[in-house]
């Protein structure tokens, strides 16, 4: 292989060179069966492919993509924080998170969710590893403002649409108002 073909190929590789390739975040909006709303984050390196693979979930699961703004509204960007509580007081950890500046917490078991503001989510996030609480998942994500709970049907085929959403190679993450019941869950599971 001619010494030129490498070089080109190490170039695209490294992101560098006429031929690289150049990725993108988009996020991409629409309703699900229902009406419930969708945002989908995307990273790719071809619009236009990642466009048509979420239409085509959207469709064939009932749903629609809609223009951009016309379910933003319904979400925050925030951090979001799950803290490992087991074996510990779980509102101890959220009265810890509280105290450093978090917004909202829930306390579900052996998981402490916590939410904070983008601008403080690594003060809240050293906050609490400072005093030796296990962090295990830390991101920023978009938080819905309210919360839709469909009937059962409607909730599986939803939850039907995310599966398939998030086995899109470009889909980094998939984020709905979606309120989901014990009794769907298991509705969702058992199929």
């Amino acid at each position: 292989m001619p010494k030129d073909n490498i070089e080109r190929a190490i170039q695209r590789g490294a992101g560098t060179g006429k031929d690289a390739v150049q990725f993108e975040s988009v996020v991409y909006e629409g309703y699900g069966p229902g009406g419930t709303a969708f945002l989908v984050e995307v990273l790719t390196d071809n619009r236009n492919r990642a466009v048509a693979e979420v239409r085509r979930v959207f469709s064939r699961s009932g749903g629609n993509l809609g223009e951009t703004g016309c379910v933003g509204w319904m979400f925050e960007r925030k951090g979001q924080l799950s803290v490992n509580a087991e074996g510990q007081d779980g509102e101890a950890i959220a009265l810890a998170a509280i105290d450093a500046g978090a917004e909202d917490v829930k306390v579900d078991g052996d998981t402490v969710e916590v939410y904070a503001a983008v601008e403080d989510f690594q003060k809240v996030r050293e906050a609490l590893t400072a005093q030796q609480f296990t962090v295990e998942d830390a991101t920023l994500a978009w938080v819905p403002k309210t919360l839709f709970q469909p009937d059962t049907k409607v909730t599986v085929q939803n939850l039907r649409m995310i599966e398939a959403l998030e086995e899109l190679d470009d889909v980094q993450a998939v984020h709905s108002n979606l309120d989901i019941t014990d009794a769907a869950l298991a509705e969702f599971e058992a199929a």
